[in-house]
């Protein structure tokens, strides 16, 4: 699964390289600070972004999950899990969120 990163976030690199060299940087050292697995560490980021209610960081999650072939069950149960954290109306967003990527995977 191909994935084109947004214009906004391109032209940031553009204008700010150093700033995403370090943010890339600090993604790579969180990733790598502890015991968790790739997959574990997909699903925990997909957990996390649900959890923030963020569409965008959903999506990213999702993606990023697919990528490391974590299933579409696996994606999914994260999804319902949030349900009796963060409550129907929410994990519901949260869901479509999920299955907008799904669909085009």
């Amino acid at each position: 699964m191909s994935y084109e990163l947004p214009a906004p976030f391109k032209e940031l690199v553009k204008e700010y390289p150093d700033v995403c060299e370090a943010f890339q940087s600090l993604g790579t050292q969180c990733h790598n600070a502890g015991p968790l697995d790739t997959k574990e560490r997909k699903l925990a980021k997909l957990g996390i972004a649900i959890g923030a209610g963020s569409e965008g960081a959903v999506h990213s999650a999702v993606r990023n999950a697919l990528q490391a072939d974590v299933s579409k069950e696996e994606i999914m149960h994260v999804s319902i899990l949030a349900i009796t954290t963060i409550g129907l109306p929410n994990a519901i967003a949260s869901i479509t969120w999920v299955k907008d990527v799904l669909a085009k995977s």
